[in-house]
C-alpha cells in the first residue's frame, strides 16, 4: 500500500474553537489567547490494489477557492475525482471540515456537494446522529448536510468489514460514536486510530486525556493497539502528528 499524508498544517485553538494557522518554524504559542492548544492536522490517502482512499477529510481549510486537501492530493499526482472511497472516523471540526463544498465562497467550504464527488463516504450513523444533537462547537452541523442528502454515503451501525479488506470498529472513547480502520491489503495492515490514537507519542505513554468522552478507555485501547500492533507488524496512521505521520512495526 502507499501512504499518502495530507498535512493542512498546524493551528492553534482556544476557547473560541476558531483554527488559526501556526507556524511551527516561526511562530510563538505564549504569543497566542492563554489556554491555546496546538493542533496538527493530517488526513491521510491510502493506495491499495482496490481503492484511493481518503481517511478523514481535515479542516475544508483553502487557499484561493481550493481545498487544501484537493490541492495536497494533486500534488502527490492523485485526481480528487478519482477518490474512491472516504472513511470517516467522526464529525468533529477537525476531521470532518472538508467533506463537502467547492469552496466557491472562500475558506469556508460549501456544504451542497460533497468534496469528493465519485467517493463511497463509510460515516458511523450514531455519530451523523450525535453530531446534530450535540450542535457547536465541536460539531458544525450545516457542514455535514451534504452527507444526509447523497446517496454516495454509506451509514455503518456498529462494527464490521468494507468490501472483505477494510474492517472498522467502533471505540467510544473519543467521542461516542467514534470509529477507528485497519486496512489489510497484499499481506500489510494499516491502522488508522484517529483521534484515540492521535500520535506516535501518545502509543508510548499512560495518560487519560480531559478532551475524551472516556479517556481511561481510550488509554487502554492505545496501550492494546500499540502492543498488538508491534506484534502483528501494524503500519500506525497519526492524524495528529504531523512530524511523524506513520510508524511501522514491520
Amino acid at each position: 500500500m502507499q501512504i499518502i499524508p495530507l498535512s493542512e498544517g498546524a493551528f492553534t485553538i482556544d476557547k473560541t474553537k476558531r483554527f488559526i494557522p501556526f507556524n511551527l518554524e516561526s511562530d510563538d504559542l505564549q504569543q497566542r489567547p492563554s489556554g491555546s492548544l496546538l493542533v496538527e492536522v493530517q488526513p491521510f490517502a491510502v493506495i491499495t490494489t482496490e481503492d484511493i482512499l481518503v481517511i478523514d477529510t481535515g479542516l475544508g481549510f483553502a487557499r484561493d477557492g481550493v481545498l487544501q486537501i484537493h490541492t495536497n492530493l494533486r500534488n502527490a499526482g492523485i485526481d480528487p475525482a478519482n477518490v474512491t472511497k472516504v472513511l470517516m472516523s467522526h464529525l468533529h471540526k477537525d476531521h470532518a471540515g472538508g467533506i463537502g463544498g467547492d469552496c466557491s465562497e472562500g475558506y469556508q467550504a460549501s456544504p451542497l456537494q460533497l468534496s469528493f464527488p465519485n467517493a463511497t463516504y463509510y460515516v458511523q450513523r450514531r455519530e451523523l446522529d450525535y453530531a446534530y444533537e450535540k450542535g457547536p462547537t465541536s460539531y458544525i452541523p450545516e457542514e455535514l448536510d451534504c452527507l444526509r442528502q447523497s446517496p454516495r454515503v454509506v451509514f455503518l451501525d456498529g462494527d464490521g468489514v468494507v468490501d472483505g479488506y477494510i474492517k472498522y470498529a467502533i471505540t467510544g472513547a473519543h467521542c461516542p460514536w467514534h470509529q477507528v480502520f485497519w486496512i489489510v491489503d497484499a499481506g500489510e495492515t494499516v491502522f488508522f486510530g484517529g483521534d484515540v490514537a492521535p500520535q506516535l507519542q501518545q502509543m508510548k505513554s499512560r495518560f487519560v486525556a480531559k478532551y475524551d468522552y472516556d479517556g481511561r478507555k481510550a488509554m487502554e485501547l492505545r496501550q492494546q493497539w500499540w502492543e498488538r500492533g508491534q506484534a502483528e507488524g501494524w503500519t500506525f496512521l497519526f492524524y495528529h502528528d504531523v512530524k511523524t505521520p506513520s510508524y511501522s512495526a514491520r
